[in-house]
């Protein structure tokens, strides 16, 4: 890794990161050392990793410090979990080689950050964003070296990508006006020295930004949209294709932050500018790639003001989308494997087949905004289609990228809202096509990602078709895609277990490459879930007479022997049955209320999550048939909303708003026969919650109800609980806990208006919220509630 033979001069010159061949040895030792972390895990390979390049890092040779530097770049995804929690520390120790005196060394700082900024996202923007963001806004300024400025700038866009609203939203004067001055100096730099990097970098950067930023965006719109309107007007040499298409990518996820109102008539300018190209345009044409995509962003914003364009460019996207690759099958020593345009594996009997790989991305790109197409314009989109299916129904046998395949079925359902108003009959002739296609499919496919995507599109199906759509064999073909899943499932779970049972190799190790093999596991069973709760709401309590049979594989699920989401999904199916058939599932109880009871205190929020929830349902649909089960579970669940750890992150701020929920439910919807004087103070010390804004409606509904009720316990003696209650409502509009929906809006309202009836007696008001402490933001947010 420090054999960078390359001479400065002519690194400086490269305007292309693709030119660098030269130092090929660096990419082999680089790619070998992320396969030995991915490999060895942190564990074994982070402590001798920091102890080499604890003396390269000082070294006074640049290239020691360079390799320290790459380093940290290739380790992260393989050293993940172990260096997470100190992420914070190793941020530190590369953040002064920004400044390093060397540029090669710079540009390797700044790959670090980016790099690191998406192996430990969103923890890293969370913790280290007030060192990340200046240095690398500093470096992105330096006019020494264009290569640094431009890769300064990449960094940015990796650590915009996963960057939390609030956070960016505090750097954003700066950060803009960095990437205006940048911009323009870049610019300047295009047209004397024709150097296009780092232009097409900072282009990409404001677009990253505009992605984080969203809404907040829209008070620099009218700052920079005009230089990137400029570029792609002027700059229309083929060389600048690549700086047009990334313009364009650029342009149209602004809009997308920024909204319809604002962005509208700029995308109608940029769709006539480009109308000319769209018809002619080839797949290799380096713009293409960047084109479709920003088409298909352009159509979110325009919606169905988008359909006149769809002649102009259908043809280009499905020609893209129908590339068929060559292949053949070749000897060994005739496969070209130093041809960049072809892949070649050996198939035994010293033969290889290859395949031109030139035109697959652009074939998966192409198959991605059929989806968006199908979905933003539907009935617009109806003249295509028949053809659209046709393609996709072929394109889901597609061996050679996943992706078409994952995209031709997530495109299925949309067809079906297309032909909506066709009605049933309309939908079912296109559903009884690839519907058989689609399972012969699935029971062929191995890759757990694909699998995903066609177990998705029979569950968003369902919801389009209704219980209309559907004939009893079609629910009984998709009950036994259920059980053969979960069969299969559980085959590669004992297949996994058994493989690292004959492996030599730590426990430790064992574990986590099981739990990180179950969490891919996991989404399978996400997707089934998604199914199951889909089938339930679609034909009701009726489906518990398809899913009956399996309540024994979905308790299997819950042994705590399993990793953990399999005990998670297990809950959410057992959860689903009792919603929809809570009286069905009663007689079941002393066989899926245990395993839920120990769920609560499961060392995984995402399972207690799911245990929480149930419970909340039993309270709210069980009626007298689940009294006894509800009440006795108050007190787990209240050990659960007490953990020391409740709140300790994300996951287990939500499981513990679910606690709460169920708490809630259980109180208001069972609750007859429980003592509200000993149940409803520990209720209130848990608020304000706004973690799950799907089951705030809940939590803070009870609250209602309480207050308008004049209920005694929440109220207090001679009123004394109204400062802590001012105090809940006003946090919960502070921290948006409501969903934006009418169920959350009606809460809302009802909150407000306790708000402004309190306010209507001044002097209690007035020592009312005295009492209740408000900080300046509550106190803001109070006097726009009762104006």
């Amino acid at each position: 890794m420090t054999h960078l033979t390359m001479d400065l001069d002519e690194w400086l010159e490269v305007d292309d990161v693709d030119d660098e061949d030269e130092e090929e040895s660096v990419a082999i030792g680089e790619s070998a050392l992320d396969r030995i972390s991915c490999a060895l895990n942190g564990k074994a390979i982070l402590a001798p990793f920091l102890n080499l390049i604890d003396k390269m890092r000082h070294s006074d040779d640049w290239r020691e410090r360079h390799v320290a530097l790459m380093g940290f770049s290739v380790i992260g995804e393989g050293c993940q979990r172990s260096m997470e929690p100190h992420i914070q520390n190793y941020v530190r120790e590369i953040i002064p080689f920004l400044n390093d005196k060397h540029p090669r060394v710079r540009h390797a700082a700044c790959n670090a950050i980016g790099q690191m900024s998406s192996d430990f996202a969103p923890t890293l923007q969370k913790k280290c964003h007030e060192w990340v963001v200046p240095a690398l806004m500093n470096a992105m300024m330096d006019s020494s070296c264009a290569r640094v400025s431009a890769h300064a700038a990449a960094a940015l866009i990796n650590f915009c990508e996963d960057c939390p609203k609030q956070i960016i939203s505090a750097y954003l004067p700066a950060i803009m006006s960095g990437l205006e001055q940048a911009l323009g100096a870049a610019f300047q730099r295009l047209q004397t020295s024709r150097k296009k990097l780092c232009c097409e970098q900072i282009t990409t950067a404001i677009a990253s930004v505009a992605d984080a930023a969203q809404d907040l965006f829209t008070d620099f719109y009218d700052r920079l949209v005009p230089h990137l309107k400029f570029i792609l007007v002027n700059c229309t040499a083929d060389e600048h294709k690549v700086l047009r298409g990334k313009t364009v990518e650029s342009l149209s996820l602004i809009g997308v932050a920024v909204g319809k109102e604002k962005f509208r008539d700029d995308a109608l300018a940029i769709m006539e500018l480009l109308k000319d190209q769209m018809p002619n345009m080839s797949s290799d044409d380096p713009q293409c790639s960047y084109m479709i995509c920003s088409w298909t962003r352009i159509c979110k914003v325009l919606g169905k003001e988008f359909a006149p364009y769809l002649p102009l460019i259908m043809g280009t996207v499905l020609q893209t989308a129908s590339y068929k690759p060559e292949v053949a099958v070749v000897d060994e020593d005739e496969a070209q494997k130093n041809d960049p345009a072809w892949s070649y594996h050996s198939v035994g009997d010293n033969k290889s087949f290859g395949i031109r790989t030139a035109g697959l991305d652009e074939k998966a790109d192409s198959c991605a905004m059929l989806v968006c197409y199908a979905r933003d314009l539907e009935e617009e989109f109806v003249p295509y289609v028949d053809e659209v299916a046709k393609l996709c129904m072929e394109n889901i046998r597609f061996l050679f990228v996943d992706t078409v395949r994952c995209s031709a079925a997530e495109t299925l359902p949309w067809l079906l809202r297309c032909v909506k108003n066709q009605g049933v009959d309309g939908m079912r002739r296109l559903w009884v096509e690839f519907f058989p296609i689609l399972c012969t499919a699935l029971e062929s496919e191995n890759e757990i990602e694909v699998m995903e995507s066609f177990i998705d599109a029979i569950a968003e199906c369902v919801l389009h078709l209704g219980a209309n759509g559907l004939t009893k064999e079609d629910v009984e073909k998709i009950t036994t895609v259920i059980s053969e899943q979960l069969k299969g499932h559980e085959e590669r779970r004992l297949e996994a277990e058994a493989e690292e049972a004959e492996e030599d190799a730590d426990a430790d190790d064992v574990k986590e490459k099981l739990t990180d093999e179950a969490e891919m596991e996991g989404e399978i069973l996400a997707r089934l879930s998604d199914l199951i709760h889909n089938m339930f709401e679609t034909f009701g309590e009726a489906f518990f007479d398809c899913v009956e049979p399996l309540l024994p594989r979905f308790l299997q699920l819950i042994d705590f022997h399993r990793a953990y989401p399999s005990r998670q999904y297990g809950a959410c199916y057992i959860d689903d049955c009792i919603e929809f058939a809570s009286r069905r599932c009663a007689q079941y109880q002393d066989q899926f209320v245990p395993p839920l009871l120990k769920c609560l205190s499961d060392e995984y929020p995402e399972v207690r999550q799911a245990a929480a929830y149930g419970f909340g349902v039993m309270g709210m649909v069980g009626g007298v048939e689940y009294l006894n089960t509800v009440t006795n579970a108050l007190e787990p669940l209240a050990a659960m909303v007490n953990r020391p750890d409740a709140r300790a992150t994300e996951e287990s701020s939500g499981a513990t708003d679910n606690g709460i929920a169920a708490v809630a439910k259980i109180l208001k919807y069972s609750g007859a026969n429980i003592n509200l004087s000993q149940v409803v103070p520990t209720f209130l010390s848990w608020l304000p919650t706004h973690e799950d804004v799907t089951e705030a409606p809940h939590i803070y509904g009870y609250l209602a109800d309480l207050i308008e009720s004049n209920h005694p316990v929440v109220l207090g003696e001679n009123n004394s609980n109204l400062p802590r209650i001012v105090f809940i409502i006003v946090s919960a509009f502070l921290l948006e806990a409501f969903p934006q929906n009418d169920e959350g809006t009606s809460v809302a309202q009802r909150l407000q208006h306790i708000l402004k009836v309190l306010h209507n007696n001044r002097e209690m008001f007035e020592a009312v919220v005295q009492a209740s402490q408000l900080d300046e933001k509550r106190t803001e947010t109070l006097r726009g509630l009762i104006s």
